[in-house]
């Protein structure tokens, strides 16, 4: 039977964009210097790994499905992309990066706190973490509720999100594995209902 995450990737169509492609590229271009030691993890078709590529950044891009693995080496033959196994160690040594990219990751993973604790090992003191994920405030919940479907849907347990994250549960775990200097923005929609977070995290 094939695994459930390359099922998705291979319903994904070839030329899809990522969300919010271009706003969260500006992101991490405006995060990354030429020469930059970067870790792009969960990678998906390497999009982003090919614009840091791009500006020069030594990029390593790490997925746990093969078929986005295969898809990022085709996207960015400049990066060294790699599958990792679900829940195991990554591969690098401690202070191996310089900057480490999480752009809508951090949803589908299982064991959070444990991966972060990883980043914060392979990444150099002083160095950055940039996450992105969707955002699950109060009020945008209360109106999905009393809606009905829209919930029953973001909730679907077939679903490949497997966390929900607020301004404060992202900040809380990333402080929790270990990073002290943590900002979280929430962006897009309106005030009380705003749909993704960003957090920039030392």
């Amino acid at each position: 039977m094939e695994d459930w995450r390359d099922a998705v990737w291979r319903a994904v169509p070839g030329d899809a964009v990522p969300e919010r492609f271009e706003e969260r590229r500006d992101l991490l271009l405006a995060h990354a210097d030429p020469g930059a030691r970067v870790l792009d993890l969960g990678c998906g078709d390497g999009a982003f790994a090919a614009a840091l590529t791009g500006i020069g950044a030594e990029v390593c891009a790490v997925d746990i499905a093969g078929e986005a693995v295969r898809r990022a080496r085709e996207r960015a033959p400049l990066a060294r992309v790699e599958q990792v196994a679900e829940g195991a160690d990554l591969p690098f040594a401690e202070d191996a990066f310089d900057l480490v990219w999480a752009g809508e990751t951090l949803e589908h993973v299982a064991d959070v706190t444990g991966l972060l604790a990883d980043v914060r090992r392979v990444l150099r003191w002083g160095g950055t973490l940039l996450v992105t994920t969707p955002n699950l405030p109060r009020a945008g919940v209360a109106l999905e509720a009393l809606r009905g479907r829209p919930l029953e849907e973001r909730l679907d347990p077939r679903a490949d999100h497997l966390r929900f994250f607020t301004a404060r549960t992202l900040a809380a775990v990333l402080r929790d594995a270990g990073f002290a200097d943590v900002a979280v923005r929430a962006s897009g929609g309106p005030p009380w209902a705003r749909r993704a977070l960003t957090a920039v995290a030392r």
